[in-house]
Formats: C-alpha cells, structure tokens, sequence
C-alpha cells in the first residue's frame, strides 16, 4: 500500500496514516494487517483503490475498477467515486457495465478504439 509513496520521501508516520485512511476509506480495516496472499479477488481490487486514494490524486484512471466486486462493495465503491468527484477530483472510468456507466456525469462509447458520435449504435 505503501508504494506510491517511494519516492516522495515523506515523514513514515503521515505514509501509515494515510494509507490507514485509504483502506477504511475501502472497507478494508478489518484486513489491513493481511497478505495479499490471504486476500480474496475483490479485496485486492478494493486495495489496489485504496492505493490509488492514498496519495490524494487530483485524477483516477480506473480500468473496470468494480469488476471483481459484489454488487454491495461495487456500490460503496462508486458512491466513494461520486464522493471524490465533488470535492474535484477527476476519474476516469472504463467499463462494460452499463449500471456503472450510468452514474458518470459523462459518457463516452467506443467502438473498436474510436469515439463513437451521439447518434451512432452499437451493434
């Protein structure tokens, strides 16, 4: 969880608090002195979230971020993702999930890598 911290040298004391305040911040408290090797799929996709918040980005570029999660933990996860967009952080989210595409303020689909324009279809 640490990681992302590596190279900003920062006091270890604010690297544990922060880190701490990610993996509550993904209901996670209850794991955070596991291995990764004890955690389950969705545990480790909540992690790599929270590894991600910890350093307090201005910009998320989440790649199917709910994709090994239940339905409830996907839910907690874009009502945290809706959370961090008000108080301005962008996200950049891709999914094939029409249910999670439906909470973004924006949406935008591809097909075979180009922008589809407003009046296109899928097929």
């Amino acid at each position: 969880m640490a990681l992302p911290f590596l190279y900003r040298q920062q006091a270890p004391e604010l690297v544990k608090n922060q880190v701490a305040q990610a993996i509550l911040r993904v209901g996670l408290g209850h794991r955070q002195d596991h291995r990764p090797a004890q955690l389950s799929g969705g545990e480790m996709q909540r992690v790599a979230i929270a590894r991600a918040l910890a350093i307090k980005p201005w910009l998320i570029l989440a790649d199917e971020p709910t994709g090994n999660l239940d339905s409830r933990n996907s839910q907690a996860i874009l009502a945290l993702f809706q959370e961090l967009n008000s108080q301005g952080v962008t996200l950049v989210v891709v999914t094939h999930d029409p249910q999670v595409a439906a909470r973004a303020g924006r949406t935008i689909h591809l097909l075979d890598g180009r922008p589809l324009d407003a009046g296109e279809q899928t097929p």
